[in-house]
């Protein structure tokens, strides 16, 4: 009898667990497919690089744009890591929602350089990172120029610029840079008609620091005109030459 009991519960329950499960299995909400896509260029204020309908194209063309797509068939992982490749972003971030959006939050990169050289012609970002040379705006950044090797672009002239944007005088004193052959550098500043002539980028900050006091020493004195050519690639010397 206590047998009988047993298999008849031991039945029951099973009947019981497998009913429970269809049950559960059939009526599981579902992640609604994605009915809203939010894009946020936080620095849009201060770059136009991008607008949402570039990224809109982007993401369409790599076949990741997640509007009307269910659940299984968006990554956000994906598509971070495909809006981090495109040369304009520096950041990203995709979140989606139980509701069934995505929002997809970018910064811009912040060029710092630009090169013009025959072996191609782009910007140097804030990280040493090349940017296209078409942005869509006007940037008012120092222009190198010459024969110049995107590896010596984004490692040497990228450090050089780097300190020019944090430094408020020469920032606003340095317009372009020459490379000329062994990438010996030449300066034409903003002020002035003269030019600089400051050999190898190799204590470009002492150099620098010698010539901020030439023009704050002697300058007054003998005028912005009188020096054609002011040279800095001797040690601890500065050699003028005269109109």
């Amino acid at each position: 009898m206590k047998k009988t009991l047993y298999i008849i519960f031991a039945t029951l329950l099973a009947v019981y667990i497998a009913v429970a499960l269809y049950f559960f299995t059939r009526h599981e909400p579902q992640t609604p497919p994605c009915n809203e896509v939010e894009i946020v260029i936080t620095d849009s204020l201060e770059r136009r690089f991008l607008q949402e309908k570039d990224i809109v194209a982007f993401l369409k063309k790599g076949n990741l744009y997640p509007l009307n797509k269910t659940a299984d068939q968006i990554s956000t992982f994906d598509i971070k890591n495909s809006l981090l490749k495109n040369e304009m972003v520096d950041m990203a971030e995709v979140v989606q929602t139980n509701s069934g959006k995505i929002k997809i939050v970018i910064s811009q990169k912040m060029p710092i350089l630009r090169v013009f050289s025959p072996k191609g012609n782009y910007y140097v970002d804030q990280m040493g990172r090349i940017m296209p040379e078409a942005l869509g705006q006007a940037i008012y950044v120092p222009v190198a120029s010459g024969n110049i090797e995107q590896s010596f672009a984004v490692q040497d002239l990228y450090t050089f610029a780097l300190f020019l944007q944090k430094n408020d005088f020469w920032n606003d004193q340095i317009a372009q840079i020459f490379v000329r052959a062994q990438n010996d550098i030449e300066i034409v500043p903003r002020v002035g008609s003269h030019r600089i002539l400051l050999g190898s980028l190799d204590n470009y900050e002492k150099k620098l620091k010698h010539l901020r006091l030439f023009y704050e020493q002697v300058i007054p004195k003998a005028g912005w005109e009188k020096y054609s050519v002011i040279n800095l690639k001797y040690k601890n010397q500065i050699v003028c030459t005269k109109n």
